[in-house]
């Protein structure tokens, strides 16, 4: 998740630094740049609401997984 979010900070630096090279010069903030920013802004709270439920499945799994190894070893399972 880290890596995806630097990733996309980094494109959405490049991306900008890119568009103000080619552009004139001017004090107004560009529409086109702040409709960017925005759908960006927007997938990368998507993208930390899924990876807060991928965690919050996997801390599920893990215990589930915790209780059926004790089970499995009280009941002579032979779980390792």
């Amino acid at each position: 998740m880290k890596r995806t979010t630097a990733a996309l900070l980094l494109a959405t630096i490049f991306a900008v630094a890119s568009l103000d090279a080619q552009a004139p010069a001017s004090d107004a903030p560009n529409p086109q740049v702040a409709a960017l920013v925005k759908e960006l802004q927007a997938q990368q709270l998507q993208l930390a609401q899924n990876q807060a439920a991928i965690d919050a499945k996997l801390v599920v799994i893990a215990e589930a997984a915790r209780v059926a190894r004790i089970l499995a070893s009280r009941s002579g399972g032979g779980a390792r």
